[in-house]
């Protein structure tokens, strides 16, 4: 048995037969685990705890697996996430695969063959980290930064260029604008914006995704009444478009 210590492991998983039976073979090889029941409680987890990889089941109550990866994604896009779920069609994988995760395994599964993915993962992970220390000495890495129209984002030091000027943006402001950039071309229901940027579930009575959309076409729109980028789909929500 190979010895796995130090490194965190988040089952989330409403199953509890399968949670407890993947937390006791996990722990036998050495790696640390916490068990979440549901969404919710999955990404408090995982903000909280700060695991190195997670295993993630799709049919969860309360906020689904894929818009808990979907959450995760927008503040991190490199912990490695495993999902484990019943969904075994080609097109539950290739959902699960555009929304960002690494390796997909139906269920039922081969147990070693899941241990062996989990170990895969994690070295993949630590290698990534590794080429990122050193890039980070040579001045090698992307600069995270965003272009559409006249407008620039930079991810990495939270501003915005539009025409008013540097603008400073919030964590939630960025957050969202990379909800919108990954799902360019995309209509998002005010609904999934929600579940993914704030982890609101059920029919949740707010004019805060409103608000938010408002303050972006103030900074990035040449027209806020006649927005090109951030435009509302009467009824439904919201789609961002880039014809830059």
């Amino acid at each position: 048995m190979k010895y796995h210590g130090n490194k965190r492991i988040l089952v989330i998983e409403d199953d509890n037969h399968i949670a407890e039976g993947l937390k006791l073979n996990l722990s036998l090889q050495g790696y640390d685990v916490v068990i979440a029941k549901d969404g919710i409680s999955g990404l408090h987890e995982w903000k909280e705890w700060k695991p190195n990889l997670v295993v993630l089941d799709i049919m969860l109550p309360g906020i689904d697996g894929l818009s808990v990866l979907q959450n995760i994604r927008l503040e991190d896009e490199r912990i490695p996430i495993l999902i484990l779920s019943a969904k075994a069609e080609a097109h539950d994988k290739i959902k699960g695969l555009s929304c960002g995760v690494d390796d997909y395994l139906s269920k039922p599964f081969n147990l070693e063959e899941f241990l062996l993915r989990v170990e895969r993962l994690l070295v993949r992970a630590s290698w990534v980290s590794r080429e990122e220390d050193a890039a980070v000495q040579t001045g090698d890495l992307p600069s995270g930064i965003y272009k559409f129209g006249d407008n620039l984002i930079d991810f990495e030091k939270s501003t915005g260029i539009c025409r008013t000027g540097k603008v400073s943006l919030t964590e939630q402001e960025i957050k969202l604008l990379k909800l919108f950039i990954t799902n360019a071309g995309k209509t998002l229901s005010r609904r999934k914006i929600l579940e993914i940027g704030w982890g609101y579930t059920g029919n949740v009575s707010t004019r805060t995704v409103d608000n938010f959309v408002a303050r972006f076409r103030k900074y990035f729109e040449a027209d806020s009444k006649k927005p090109k980028y951030f435009k509302s789909i009467r009824l439904v929500g919201y789609v961002f478009e880039n014809d830059s």
